[in-house]
């Protein structure tokens, strides 16, 4: 039985009966009960009689948190072996049964996320508690495909991203499933969004969430793509207010990030998209017609209608953009932003450039890295580069593999990994090896 047929079937399960093996199982983890050596329908079959233990009041369960840790003590124990082969695979498939209970019981304690007082990063509200995004970009060309053709994937993997000591997950729901017209949203994909949303909130992870993503040439909109500039930013508010109406009362979102790394201007003949990468394009033009109007006047312009737009529906959660590395180009946007996500890969021999670059985006307000990743060098300068912008950034985002970290440690340790995967794992190993030091006390 696949880990994903352990989940619907778990998922079928009334409520509480969901929560009694998760409980059980993980109780078993760190209490060195015998966990079943027959398949995984025997282990749930297990954790259901101590879950009748559980439900006596004869064994104490314990709270999201310590669970999470014990979560990420199996990971950690089980890198070195095939997961398959490992006893311990049972409870990590079951990890999905853990999480997914009934109206977010544990996520009853998600607090929202705040500019801190002195201007220096982040804090829960209403704790007070220091929050430091430290995470990744999740998804990011067919989020809502995924939630809408396999739920039980996503569930998995925000599971596995929070085992691996993940804070928050940037997503890009998809502007062609989001609207059904200028002035019409699709009510299927805003039920997934807010499916995603309860994801989050019983994962613990905050959601960055992405404005205006229409990455994939094949999905675009004839009838979006062929308005003005006027039409086209209306459509892009409506798309603002409707985003934050259906967020706003979750605790899960960090931040809206207004537009993945815009240009602020280009002549029709260029159209609004640019940076392509194969049948992608992951960043657009605000202005196609900026008549006697400069980068500056575009962005400030730009930018305050769809602020205001959010404000009318959320007053809440905080607001940002996703920035180029071209420092001058965004710094007349950023005047009203709540804290600036600048998109930085170092380069191999050059880490200290990047840091000089990185301080450009010092405009006494947080600074959030809404992308980096050993993309142009190698996991050591990596490494280099993100414990030394800690002096001045306040979160850090990479790239979540669409391949499983288990499955991606197996194909490096029976030699089929190509460099693409090795790469991805790189990352990921990279992530939960710094994660102590990016989110500790030495952190800014």
């Amino acid at each position: 039985m696949s880990s994903d047929e352990v989940l619907r079937a778990a998922m079928t399960l009334p409520l509480l009966d969901r929560v009694t093996p998760a409980e059980a199982l993980w109780a078993s983890s760190d209490e060195g009960v015998p966990i079943s050596d027959g398949d995984e329908q025997d282990a749930v079959a297990q954790a259901q009689r101590r879950g009748a233990e559980l439900s006596s009041g004869q064994t104490t369960g314990r709270s999201h948190e310590p669970m999470m840790d014990a979560a990420r003590r199996v990971l950690d124990r089980d890198s070195a072996m095939t997961l398959r082969d490992s006893r311990l695979w049972i409870q990590l498939s079951l990890l999905c049964v853990l999480m997914f209970l009934a109206g977010g019981a544990w996520a009853a304690g998600m607090e929202t996320v705040k500019i801190a007082p002195d201007g220096k990063g982040f804090i829960l509200h209403p704790s007070g508690d220091r929050y430091i995004p430290w995470g990744h970009n999740y998804a990011s060309v067919d989020i809502m495909e995924r939630l809408a053709n396999n739920p039980a994937r996503v569930e998995r993997e925000f599971i596995e991203m929070k085992a691996a000591g993940t804070t928050v997950a940037r997503i890009h729901p998809e502007l062609p499933r989001i609207l059904a017209g200028a002035d019409k949203a699709d009510p299927k994909s805003l039920d997934q969004l807010r499916k995603l949303l309860k994801i989050a909130e019983i994962s613990g992870i905050h959601l960055k969430i992405t404005g205006l993503a229409c990455y994939q040439i094949k999905d675009r909109l004839a009838w979006y793509d062929s308005m003005d500039e006027q039409d086209r930013w209306k459509t892009q508010e409506f798309f603002w207010e409707t985003i934050a109406r259906t967020c706003a009362d979750s605790p899960a979102v960090f931040a809206y990030d207004l537009v993945n790394e815009p240009g602020a201007a280009g002549k029709r003949s260029d159209g609004w998209y640019m940076g392509r990468m194969g049948e992608v394009e992951f960043c657009q033009r605000l202005s196609l017609d900026p008549g006697e109007r400069n980068g500056d006047d575009i962005f400030r312009e730009w930018t305050k209608r769809m602020v205001a737009a959010i404000r009318k529906q959320d007053q809440t959660h905080l607001i940002t953009m996703g920035m180029l590395p071209f420092p001058g180009a965004y710094k007349a946007c950023a005047e009203q932003l709540d804290f600036v996500s600048p998109h930085l890969y170092p380069k191999t021999g050059k880490v200290h450039e990047e840091i000089k670059l990185l301080k450009q985006f010092d405009w006494g307000k947080p600074i959030v890295i809404g992308e980096t990743f050993p993309l142009q060098c190698g996991a050591d300068d990596e490494r280099d580069f993100l414990l030394k912008s800690r002096d001045f950034a306040h979160g850090w985002m990479g790239h979540w593999p669409d391949e499983s970290p288990a499955t991606l440690a197996e194909l490096k340790k029976t030699g089929k990994a190509t460099i693409h995967n090795a790469i991805w794992l790189s990352w990921v190993d990279l992530f939960k090896e710094i994660g102590p030091q990016m989110t500790g006390e030495t952190s800014r």
